[in-house]
C-alpha cells in the first residue's frame, strides 16, 4: 500500500537558484585552503613529501617510501595524482601548489556528483511531491534542480568539510570516489554509459585510496538496489544489478592483487570516553545536515517502510550508515566521517519540502547569529593583530604565537572585505520578502559556511600559517646551522612530516642515521628530536656530536629539535 508522500510543493517553489551565484559560491569554497599556504602538519605536508619522492624518482610507484618508512595511509592514488600534477605542472609553479590541483578538481568532482545525485534522485517517482487537484504542484525536473541545489547547499554547509577536504590526502580521493559511486547508483534510471564509468572510476578509486572495503560494501547495496527495486523495472535492472557485482568483483581483485585488504575495525572498549569525543564529533562534523537528515527520516518514515519503493531514501541512508559505522570502528574518525557527507546532505535536501515555516525561520536567525558573531570576531581579532586594538585579542595571539609578526595583505583584505559584503546582501535578501523557494533554508548556512572559510584563509593565513606549518621552525633550524648550507645533514628520531619539512622549506638532503650505526654519506650536521636523542643510551651514535641549538615549534614547546654539530676531527 503506497503511504501519502509527505512532500506538498508548488511551482512557485522550485525556482532554480541562478547559476552564476551556486557557482561562485563552489569557488569561494574550493579555492580558499588551496592557494597561498604552506603544507600543514601532519597528514598535508607528509602526503606531500611521498609526491616529492616519487617526482624524484627515489622511491617505487607501488610501494612508495619516505626515509625509509611506508606511509601511515594505504592509498597510492594522491600519491600519484601529485606526483603526475608535479611532472604536468610549469616549473615556475611552485611545488606544494601544483601538488593540490588535482585535488581541487576532486573537491569540485565531489560538488558537481552530488549536485547530479541528488537530481537523479529527486526525479524518482517516489520522490515527487503531492499533486494538486487543481495543478500547480511542481513539475518534476523543476523540483529535481531546487532539490538539488538544496543538497549541494546542504553539503558546503557542513562544517567538517572545510579542513579535510582541502588537504592533499587520500581522503579527498575517497570523499570524491564515493560521491561518484552515489552518482552512478543514483542516475542508473536515466542514463546508460555514464553511471558505468562513474561506477568503474568510483569503485576503482576507493581500493586505490585506501578503502577496498567501503568499495564492496557500497557496490553489494547498489546491486542489491538495482535487483531489488521494482522502480527499475523496464530498464534493465537485473543488467545493473550484475554490472554492480562485477564492478565490486573486479575492486576486491585489484586490493587484493595490490595487497590493499587490512584489518583496521578497533571500536572504542564499551565505558570508553573515546564515545563521548565520537559523539561530539558527530554533532558538529556534518551540522546543519544531521538535523535536517533526522527530519527527513521522520517525516518520511512511512515511505522507508517501502525502501524498495523510495530509492531516494534508502541510497543515501546506505552510504551514510556505512560512513557512520566506519566513525565509530575505524582511526581517524572524522576522515572516516567525511566520505559519508555527501549522502548526509542528500537526506537534508530531502527534509526541505516538508519543514514547516516555523522551523525554517528558526534554522535562519540560528545561522544568522551564529555566523555573522563569527565574522565579526575573525574581523576583530585580525585588526587586533594588524593595530594592537583591542589590547586583550592583540595579546592573546602574542601568547599563543610568540615570534609572529603580522603582515597585512592588500589583495587577502579585498577578497575578505568583498565576502563580508556579499554575506550582507544575502542576509538582506533572506529577510526580505521575496518569492519561496525550496531552498532558501540551506542559503544562509552554506553561504555562512563559506563566508568563516574564506575569511580564516585570508584575514588569518599568515597566522595559520605560522601556527600549523613546520616552516618558521625549519627557518631556525637554518639560523642556527648557518651559511654556507651544508650539501646534507643527518636525522634522527624525526617522523615523515619533520623529514619533508626540512627538505622542502630547509632545501636540505636528509640522511638517517640509527642507534648502532653512523650515516653513510659524510653530513657535518645532526638534527633530531629533542626527546628521543636524549633518552638514547647509545653511546655510539652520541659519540662525536656536540649540539649546538634548541629549538622548538612556536606553538607547541613540547616539539622539539636539537641541531648538533659534528666536532673537528671526527
Amino acid at each position: 500500500m503506497n503511504q501519502p508522500i509527505p512532500a506538498i510543493v508548488s511551482q512557485q517553489a522550485v525556482r532554480t537558484l541562478p547559476r552564476w551565484a551556486l557557482v561562485l559560491l563552489c569557488l569561494a569554497y574550493i579555492v580558499p585552503g588551496f592557494v597561498g599556504r604552506a603544507p600543514w602538519r601532519n597528514a598535508d605536508i607528509t602526503a606531500f613529501g611521498y609526491m616529492l619522492a616519487l617526482f624524484d624518482g627515489s622511491t617505487d610507484w607501488m610501494s612508495p617510501l619516505l626515509g625509509g618508512m611506508p606511509p601511515q595511509t594505504e592509498g597510492l592514488l594522491p600519491y600519484w595524482l601529485g606526483a603526475w600534477a608535479l611532472h604536468l605542472a610549469p616549473s615556475a609553479l611552485p611545488a606544494d601548489m601544483a601538488v593540490r590541483l588535482p585535488f581541487m578538481l576532486l573537491l569540485a568532482l565531489s560538488m558537481a556528483a552530488t549536485w547530479w545525485g541528488v537530481y537523479c534522485l529527486a526525479r524518482s517517482p517516489g520522490a515527487q511531491p503531492v499533486a494538486f487537484a487543481f495543478g500547480g504542484e511542481a513539475k518534476p525536473v523543476d523540483y529535481a534542480r531546487a532539490m538539488a541545489d538544496g543538497g549541494l547547499l546542504a553539503l558546503i554547509a557542513s562544517l567538517g568539510l572545510a579542513q579535510l577536504s582541502h588537504e592533499t590526502t587520500s581522503y579527498v580521493p575517497q570523499l570524491a570516489c564515493t560521491t561518484l559511486v552515489f552518482f552512478a547508483a543514483a542516475s542508473m534510471p536515466y542514463y546508460r554509459w555514464i553511471p558505468a564509468v562513474a561506477m568503474l572510476l568510483g569503485l576503482t578509486g576507493l581500493v586505490l585510496s585506501g578503502a577496498p572495503s567501503m568499495a564492496v560494501m557500497m557496490g553489494l547495496g547498489c546491486a542489491a538496489l538495482a535487483w531489488l527495486s521494482p522502480v527499475e523495472a523496464g530498464r534493465g535492472s537485473r543488467g545493473w544489478a550484475l554490472a554492480w557485482l562485477a564492478g565490486t568483483l573486479l575492486a576486491g581483485l585489484l586490493a587484493t592483487a595490490l595487497n590493499l585488504w587490512l584489518w583496521r575495525i578497533a571500536p572504542p572498549a564499551l565505558g570508553s570516553p573515546e564515545w563521548a569525543s565520537l559523539l561530539r564529533l558527530l554533532l558538529w562534523f556534518s551540522w546543519p545536515a544531521w538535523p535536517l537528515a533526522l527530519w527527513t527520516l521522520w517525516r518520511w518514515r512511512k515511505q522507508i517502510a517501502h525502501p524498495m519503493m523510495h530509492r531516494h531514501l534508502v541510497l543515501p541512508i546506505w552510504f551514510g550508515g556505512l560512513a557512520v559505522a566506519a566513525t565509530f570502528c575505524t582511526q581517524p574518525a572524522d576522515r572516516a566521517l567525511l566520505p559519508g557527507l555527501p549522502a548526509i546532505a542528500t537526506l537534508a535536501a530531502f527534509a526541505l519540502p516538508t519543514l514547516r515555516r516555523s522551523i525554517g525561520a528558526l534554522i535562519d536567525w540560528f545561522t544568522l547569529l551564529f555566523f555573522s558573531a563569527s565574522a565579526i570576531g575573525i574581523w576583530v581579532i585580525w585588526l587586533a593583530m594588524q593595530t594592537g586594538f583591542p589590547a586583550k585579542p592583540a595579546a592573546n595571539v602574542a601568547k599563543l604565537t610568540p615570534g609572529f609578526v603580522p603582515e597585512f595583505s592588500l589583495l587577502a583584505f579585498g577578497v575578505a572585505l568583498a565576502a563580508t559584503i556579499a554575506w550582507c546582501a544575502l542576509v538582506v535578501w533572506r529577510t526580505s520578502r521575496n518569492r519561496p523557494a525550496i531552498w532558501k533554508t540551506l542559503v544562509l548556512p552554506a553561504g555562512g559556511a563559506t563566508l568563516g572559510w574564506l575569511l580564516l584563509m585570508t584575514l588569518w593565513l599568515p597566522l595559520l600559517d605560522y601556527a600549523r606549518s613546520y616552516a618558521p621552525q625549519v627557518q631556525q633550524v637554518v639560523t642556527a646551522i648557518g651559511s654556507p648550507a651544508p650539501r646534507c645533514i643527518a636525522t634522527y628520531g624525526l617522523n615523515r612530516a619533520q623529514l619533508t619539512a626540512l627538505e622542502f622549506h630547509g632545501q636540505f638532503t636528509t640522511a638517517q642515521i640509527s642507534t648502532t650505526s653512523e650515516v653513510r654519506r659524510p653530513c657535518d650536521w645532526l638534527v633530531a628530536d629533542a626527546q628521543m636523542w636524549e633518552a638514547t643510551q647509545s653511546q655510539v651514535l652520541k659519540r662525536g656530536w656536540e649540539p649546538v641549538a634548541r629549538i622548538a615549534r612556536p606553538t607547541d614547546r613540547n616539539d622539539q629539535l636539537l641541531v648538533l654539530r659534528k666536532r673537528p676531527g671526527r
